[in-house]
């Protein structure tokens, strides 16, 4: 605002102007001293008004601010980014004390970023801005690992320096502190979030009908816990954390969640504490298989002897899975066992009887598997005995450090796989297991002739192959060559329907119809002309 003043005068001007004034102007001792009105000036003065007396809400005692306060801070972190997120699902609020000091909040979202939606990692903005004696430094700081690039939240550390660049602030042993703790507290708040108990129902009084009949009411839906609905969203990038940070490895294993054999419904899962606590007595392995949907793992042949022995497999049908399995290798002293390869067996079983059991079953069977070497070539590995297989009568299993055929499914899925040309046969081959119970299998040995130098018939052959196609695609692999495939369905076809030749029958010739007489056109009528009857005369 402007206000007026008085006019500053210099000491030395109003000296000067008395001295020349006292040698023309005589004043009397009598004479009343007039006082000269002072000079004003306008003068501008400004008044600052604090609006915000509130301090930073991370520096405020978490006791005091309200969940609405948490929430509304968040939303604020996800305007910023040009994004939103939906609410919370969680947060934490601490001071970390030590060597370095530092107050932090951190978000879990319930919403997965359009950027991690899409798998584009290097697009995710990093959600945590560092501030520095509450001086903002970055809104995008570099403080969290990638699997956790989700995290919305602010740090704020009196320990670092403002007068460096970033580049020398993200190098300091200070930040590599702060990062450490961080993800301890970000894997604790996803602990705490597992962990939470869901609120119990309240109990309703039972209604009675006019008859004084108990009226009994459809059971109201299970509820979801919060973290299966979270899990859902965020569980892949658990399982790339198991991958890319091994210092905590374990405590990540233990938040990630499967189905499995013995689950029901899209809501339940298991966690491998709680599978490796029912596991059977003889059981030493955390048995699993890696597929394209659950629909497809629970009827495949693998499943058969896991299911008639009551045992759980778990489903691993994310593509992260299987490099998951890869790098950690087990859990709890528990290794992880690939039904899909070979090697799967079963300690109930009596060790000696399945010795000499599989002995006998290998000599009896021994010139089929040979034959079928032979015919089959380089697109088998070898041909043996199965140990396992219940109804089907035979299965491509992979070896044991080989990759499995979802593996395959998705190396050959890669966008810049080199080496992977369309069209070219390289997939890998696997091994032909056969189940010498069944009686394809016998029915196929008793087909041989006694003499190996003797041709075997085409037939015999065809079934043969028509066998290894089956035992193919219960194993999840492709036809290797679809034409070769479609011949030897044509031969069976053509011997079970009695069709003697495949040529080609001669074409029709019917005889030339009569053309139609064309109907009359139809004239509208002129509906200009076109008066309405009154509808009092017609006979309702």
């Amino acid at each position: 605002k402007t206000i007026q003043v008085p006019k500053e005068v210099d000491e030395f001007e109003e000296d000067d102007e008395i001295k020349e004034d006292g040698d023309d102007i005589e004043v009397s001792e009598d004479d009343d001293v007039e006082e000269k009105e002072p000079e004003m000036e306008e003068v501008t003065t400004f008044e600052y008004e604090q609006i915000n007396t509130d301090p930073a809400i991370w520096a405020r005692d978490k006791d005091e601010i309200t969940d609405e306060e948490y929430q509304d801070f968040y939303m604020v972190l996800g305007k910023s980014e040009g994004t939103m997120y939906g609410q919370a699902e969680d947060w934490t609020h601490f001071n970390a004390e030590g060597n370095i000091n530092f107050k932090s909040i951190l978000y879990l979202p319930s919403e997965v970023p359009p950027a991690l939606q899409q798998g584009n990692l290097e697009q995710m903005k990093t959600g945590l801005r560092l501030y520095v004696r509450k001086v903002l430094i970055s809104d995008e700081f570099d403080l969290m690992p990638r699997y956790l690039s989700f995290i919305k939240g602010v740090v704020d550390s009196d320990d670092l320096p403002l007068n460096v660049n970033r580049e020398t602030l993200q190098e300091s042993k200070i930040i590599k502190i702060i990062k450490k703790k961080l993800v301890r507290k970000a894997i604790e708040l996803i602990r705490n979030l597992s962990k939470k108990e869901l609120p119990e129902d309240e109990a309703e009084e039972a209604e009675v009908d006019a008859d004084g009949n108990v009226v009994v009411k459809e059971d109201k839906p299970k509820k979801v816990h919060p973290y299966i609905t979270w899990y859902r969203k965020f569980g892949l990038s658990l399982k790339m954390g198991c991958i890319d940070d091994p210092a905590n490895k374990d405590k990540l294993q233990k938040l990630l969640r499967f189905k499995s054999s013995k689950t029901e419904g899209d809501d339940e899962y298991v966690s491998l504490e709680e599978y490796i606590a029912r596991m059977k007595d003889w059981q030493k392995e955390i048995y699993i298989y890696p597929g394209e949907s659950i629909k497809q793992l629970i009827e495949s042949s693998f499943m058969d002897a896991f299911l008639d022995r009551d045992v759980e497999v778990l489903f691993l049908t994310d593509a992260i899975d299987e490099y998951y399995v890869a790098n950690v290798r087990e859990f709890d002293g528990k290794k992880f066992r690939d039904i899909t390869k070979e090697g799967v067996k079963f300690s109930d079983e009596d060790e000696d009887l399945a010795k000499r059991r599989n002995k006998v079953y290998t000599e009896k069977f021994r010139p089929l598997t040979k034959y079928l070497k032979k015919l089959f070539g380089s697109d088998v590995q070898r041909v043996t005995i199965s140990k396992r297989l219940g109804k089907a009568p035979a299965i491509i299993s992979s070896s044991e450090w080989g990759q499995s055929a979802n593996m395959e499914r998705i190396m050959r899925a890669q966008a810049f796989a080199h080496g992977m040309a369309p069209g070219e046969n390289n997939l890998p081959a696997g091994i032909m297991e056969l189940n010498p119970r069944h009686p394809f299998v016998i029915k196929l040995l008793e087909s041989l002739p006694d003499d190996e130098e003797t041709e075997v018939p085409q037939s015999v052959k065809d079934t043969a192959w028509i066998l290894l196609d089956m035992a193919t695609m219960s194993g999840g692999f492709p036809i290797r060559d679809p034409k070769k495939y479609a011949a030897r369905m044509t031969r069976v076809l053509k011997s079970n329907l009695g069709v003697e030749s495949l040529d080609l029958a001669d074409e029709i010739d019917p005889p030339e119809e009569e053309d139609e007489p064309e109907e009359p056109a139809f004239d509208m009528p002129d509906m200009e002309n076109f008066e309405m009857p009154d509808l009092e005369d017609l006979d309702m």
